[in-house]
């Protein structure tokens, strides 16, 4: 008999798309059943992460009618990176791998297959799903995307170029993926560091299915400054090699300053005092919300606050009746 499965689908007002997305899902675990790669306890598992729309009512309907599909629901919006948090150690309660995806389509689920193949045929503990080209981006998000990868790389975060959060895990990845506490999240940049046997799989990724995207510029680049200040420190050594260089640019203008005093050449200087006043200020004010930034993630894991609350769950819902 194969592994539990599942699949992990976080969901923010998707009500657009939710019944197509179940639709397919609902083909694709059949035949991994069928086929023998997974058992037929496996399941799919939508996380409701705060919607305001009718989400959560058309999950408990689909869990009602349907027992491949279950469901969770946060008890407010927690934002993508919680709610696939709390998707995935939820889910590492009953499976022994878990895929996550978005519901928007997206990613194509037929590679699926080619994950629990590399899981069950190569012992792999982790599996990456990579889009194999950004033909269908716009260049202003293509190069933004491929800039950041890049950016992380340079940085020193170690990231799978090119991988969302369409991924599988094993039940021991995800036992030791719970010891990472940080309120910051960044999973793209926590499962690289757990280590353990890992491989990728390439896919083309589609056009949304329905509906709007729910990572508008504004959260992309929250992601993005995430994964620099919570997985890199290279930002502060960064303004400490900058301060030394302005010192040492000071102390040629000081010796400057004073050649021109003992040759008695009168120098107006205005516009050099001004600018200089500017420029050193600017990297001040920089520096001080940089280091800001940092004793502000400081101060945020030290709350511990929780990072998700569930205030329902279909499964358990299941197991008591």
């Amino acid at each position: 008999m194969g592994k539990i499965l599942y699949v992990v689908v976080p969901c923010y007002n998707e009500e657009e798309v939710l019944m197509e997305t179940t639709k397919q899902l609902k083909v694709k675990m059949e035949s991994l059943i069928k086929k023998g790669k997974v058992s037929d306890k496996s399941k799919v598992m939508y996380i409701n992460d705060g919607s305001k729309d009718n989400t959560w009512n058309l999950i408990k309907d689909i869990s009602k009618n349907d027992k491949l599909f279950t469901g969770i629901s946060l008890s407010r919006n927690r934002g993508h990176q919680n709610a696939l948090l709390g998707g995935l150690l939820t889910a590492k309660k009953y499976a022994d791998i878990v895929i996550s995806m978005d519901a928007d389509l997206q990613d194509d689920i037929n590679a699926i297959d080619e994950m629990i193949d590399k899981y069950n045929n190569e012992d792999c503990e982790i599996v990456y799903g990579v889009r194999n080209s950004r033909k269908k981006d716009t260049w202003f998000k293509r190069v933004t995307a491929q800039s950041f990868y890049k950016f992380m790389k340079f940085m020193g975060v170690d990231v799978v170029y090119n991988h969302a959060d369409y991924r599988l895990t094993s039940k021991n990845v995800l036992n030791h993926f719970e010891n990472f506490e940080e309120v910051n999240l960044f999973l793209r940049g926590i499962f690289p560091l757990i280590g353990f046997k890992s491989d990728v799989v390439y896919y083309e990724r589609n056009e949304r299915f329905a509906g709007e995207s729910k990572y508008p510029l504004k959260k992309m680049l929250k992601l993005a400054w995430d994964g620099i200040t919570s997985f890199s420190v290279k930002p502060i050594k960064f303004v400490m090699n900058l301060g030394v260089f302005i010192l040492f640019i000071s102390v040629l203008i000081l010796f400057y300053s004073l050649i021109v005093k003992l040759m008695g050449k009168t120098v107006d200087g205005w516009t050099f005092i001004v600018c200089s006043i500017w420029l050193v200020s600017g990297i001040q004010m920089f520096s001080i919300g940089l280091i800001g930034e940092y004793v502000g993630k400081v101060y945020s894991e030290t709350k511990r606050r929780p990072r998700f609350i569930i205030s329902e769950n279909l499964e358990e819902n299941d197991e008591k009746n």
